[in-house]
């Protein structure tokens, strides 16, 4: 018990400095943007949303509506998506679903479809997916598809529907 302890502790450590070492080169983590170009970029869960330089965006189930729930630790784990200016949709993305939500503090985070944006610390390059179906902070979190639903596990489910499920014949010892 104590060793997992210990690594749960250890990975959280790991979190806390990779976030602080993006932050401090202006990787994915600092979430800063004077104005936030979203794209679509392919990855091995379909298309996914992604900012300008092509790191992956998430969203939280915790949010409430537009507004963010993810302050403190949280954030240095999962960075937000910040703009100063208006955010721009690139190809494959609806402008109608874009949008900004003001922070606690007064930044303004950009949202799609309804859905504050967030990166991952453990982002490191373009493309990577690492948040994906993470449960952390109190609820999951999720890459985005161009329609602003979100993609699930499910590696064969790219439109962010939940897949249908099956159950095995009773009584016969599911053969």
């Amino acid at each position: 018990m104590r060793v997992t302890r210990f690594r749960i502790i250890l990975a959280l450590a790991a979190f806390a400095l990779a976030g602080a070492v993006l932050a401090a080169s202006g990787g994915a983590a600092a979430g800063a943007s004077h104005r936030s170009v979203l794209k679509l970029r392919k990855t091995d869960l379909g298309t996914v949303l992604v900012d300008s330089r092509g790191f992956t965006l998430y969203l939280f189930e915790a949010d409430k509506g537009k507004q963010s729930v993810c302050y403190g630790k949280c954030a240095q784990f999962w960075p937000p998506l910040l703009t100063t200016g208006k955010p721009v949709a690139g190809a494959g993305l609806k402008a109608s679903l874009l949008g900004v939500t003001m922070r606690k503090g007064g930044a303004h985070q950009v949202t799609y479809a309804g859905h504050p944006l967030y990166f991952f610390a453990e982002d490191t390059k373009a493309g990577q997916t690492n948040g994906q179906g993470v449960t952390g902070f109190g609820a999951a979190w999720y890459v985005l598809a161009a329609s602003g639903h979100k993609i699930d596990n499910d590696a064969s489910d790219k439109t962010g529907t939940p897949p249908p499920t099956t159950t095995p014949d009773a009584g016969y010892g599911g053969y």
